[in-house]
């Protein structure tokens, strides 16, 4: 393989050297790419897509809103993490790849823009890291990065209030409340590689909850992570997630997170996790499992207050990345 390609003109390199608020609002300050021939010339490691979409969203929309939000308006907390002594960007070449360009109330248009993103960063070994928009563009994405390493070789680790699991809401098929579906029914992903953390709450009922035992799906509830603690439980997570493939799809519905920290989501659930968990919880899946897709759904900013929740949704990608740079430097060691 040839060397890499880096180069940017000196005044973009200083305007993303600079404070969050100044320049181009890039994932990170990251350097902004747009066509596949420079995922080529430059060969990142990492590659962030946006996938603006929220027409399948049942209760409150905006989602469409959360990748520019994550671009623009979460605080600059630097990139040495202190627990891990890492210098991310040292040692993780890290791009923002534009967004998919999805089309208004036409479903299948942009599920194929999503999925032609993902799929042009995954097919060359980049890990997408995806922010959405609802949880419906997880369907897509997890399907290119399933194609890319097998269908049946991706454990899919869940994060969520709710399952995602449904067949037919209110006679849409692709509804934020059936993507976990979709992906076991098409083979991408089966219900035996799907590990599922945080649910609670009311919802989906019986019929459903009696597919998922039928298709093997594994279930860490809330109870259990407030009976047993986090640590406990993660434990448990990375345990199953080795039994069942090689390779790991991580999906985080922010509303995994109890609405105290994350109220800018369309359906806030009570009793949910704290950040101080689960930003270690994610952590600790990206250093010991080898994560080869991550996305972070749900996010509408028009609900937030002071920037909460894009900040903790932030977070969650600032702890992969930094798992990753870890994961990278300690390989060439």
């Amino acid at each position: 393989m040839s060397e890499p390609i880096r180069d940017l003109p000196d005044n973009l390199r200083r305007q993303l050297d600079a404070q969050s608020y100044v320049g181009p609002a890039t994932f990170g300050m990251r350097p902004l790419l747009t066509e596949p021939h420079q995922l080529d010339a430059w060969q990142p490691d990492v590659a962030i897509v946006g996938a603006p979409w929220d027409d399948s969203t049942t209760n409150r929309p905006g989602a469409r809103f959360g990748p520019r939000a994550l671009r623009a308006n979460a605080y600059d907390p630097g990139t040495y993490h202190l627990d891990l002594q890492v210098e991310m960007f040292d040692h993780l070449e890290v791009v923002d790849y534009g967004d998919a360009v999805t089309s208004h109330g036409m479903w299948e248009l942009s599920r194929a823009a999503i999925y032609e993103r993902v799929n042009e960063v995954a097919s060359r070994g980049i890990v997408p890291v995806v922010i959405g928009g609802d949880h419906s563009i997880t369907w897509p994405a997890a399907t290119a990065v399933a194609e890319h390493h097998g269908f049946g070789n991706v454990v899919m680790i869940h994060f969520d209030a709710h399952a995602d699991t449904a067949n037919i809401l209110e006679g849409n098929l692709a509804s934020h409340g059936t993507p976990m579906r979709r992906l076991i029914e098409s083979g991408a992903i089966p219900g035996t590689h799907f590990i599922q953390v945080g649910l609670r709450g009311y919802w989906p009922g019986e019929e459903d909850q009696k597919w998922m035992r039928d298709h093997g799906l594994k279930h860490f509830m809330m109870q259990e992570i407030w009976e047993r603690g986090a640590r406990a439980v993660m434990t448990d997570v990375i345990t199953a997630a080795r039994e069942r493939a090689a390779k790991v799809y991580v999906s985080i519905d922010i509303d995994v997170l109890d609405p105290g920290f994350a109220p800018a989501t369309g359906t806030p659930a009570p009793g949910g996790l704290a950040p101080v968990d689960l930003l270690r919880m994610v952590r600790q899946i990206v250093l010991e499992l080898d994560v080869v897709g991550f996305d972070v759904m749900e996010v509408a900013p028009a609900y937030d207050h002071a920037d909460i929740t894009v900040n903790n949704a932030h977070g969650l990608i600032w702890e992969a990345l930094a798992a990753m740079a870890v994961r990278k430097r300690d390989s060439r060691a």
